[in-house]
């Protein structure tokens, strides 16, 4: 699938103030920033530089002090909540560092959870999330509920769940955080590679060198300004790698 020239994400003077002066907190100093369609870029930065609140303004989850956030022919920061909630629904897709998934429903149904939501009828979302677990590797899995998997067996669910509506760009914070490196290392192959097979652009926040060398492109912040950008020695239209098969998981459940 090829990325539309209209999926490019630009955002122009971005600016996160929280509290009042004298005590206000300066989260993001105009920042300005473009996602081209279907790149993958890693937003890099210590603890308080901002990466984070960069990220729910990009995803429109907030609304900017001041700036510019435009996807699609929109300004996310002028649309009212609605219409961003159903952008965050459509457009977007989410990755989480816990991977946040609901304990009691089996791996298929948190995967289908955006196809449910958007309306898609059960047997399509069912057989679509199916489809999307097989091809991260999670065939026979569909039945498990998120206790019954590894952390990289459930990451590779949110992966799932974060791709099945096919959106224009995905959201990824800090998504290999609660991970051992050699199973951070194999979900994030996994994640760039899935999202570059759609043509989804990928924004991945994170404070780890190793991660970032993932994506494309890298961007640090300090101190609320994106101070620095490089590019990944591999080449921007490597092939990808695809997702390597997951093992069974041992009797009695995977830990």
């Amino acid at each position: 699938m090829n990325a539309r020239t209209s999926d490019r994400l630009v955002a122009r003077g971005l600016t996160q103030v929280y509290g009042d002066s004298p005590f206000a907190t300066r989260a993001l100093d105009g920042v300005d920033l473009t996602v081209e369609p279907g790149e993958s870029l890693a937003i890099m930065g210590p603890s308080g530089s901002g990466k984070t609140t960069l990220l729910h303004v990009l995803a429109g989850i907030l609304a900017p002090t001041s700036g510019s956030v435009v996807w699609r022919g929109e300004d996310l920061a002028a649309l009212p909540d609605r219409r961003r909630t159903q952008l965050r629904r459509t457009d977007f897709g989410f990755v989480f560092q816990s991977g946040r998934l609901l304990p009691e429903l089996p791996a298929v149904e948190n995967a289908a959870l955006p196809l449910l939501l958007a309306g898609v009828p059960r047997a399509q979302a069912v057989a679509t999330a199916t489809a999307e677990l097989g091809r991260l590797g999670l065939g026979g899995f569909e039945g498990r509920r998120p206790g019954e998997l590894s952390g990289g067996q459930a990451q590779r669910v949110a992966i799932a769940r974060a791709l099945v509506g096919r959106p224009g760009i995905v959201f990824a914070d800090e998504p290999t955080g609660a991970l051992d490196q050699a199973t951070g290392q194999d979900v994030l192959t996994v994640l760039t590679a899935a999202a570059a097979a759609n043509g989804t652009s990928l924004v991945v926040v994170t404070h780890d060198a190793g991660v970032a060398q993932h994506c494309e492109r890298t961007v640090t912040m300090r101190d609320g300004r994106i101070d620095g950008e490089l590019l990944a020695a591999r080449a921007a239209a490597a092939t990808p790698v695809p997702a390597p098969p997951v093992p069974a998981a041992p009797a009695g459940g995977a830990t």
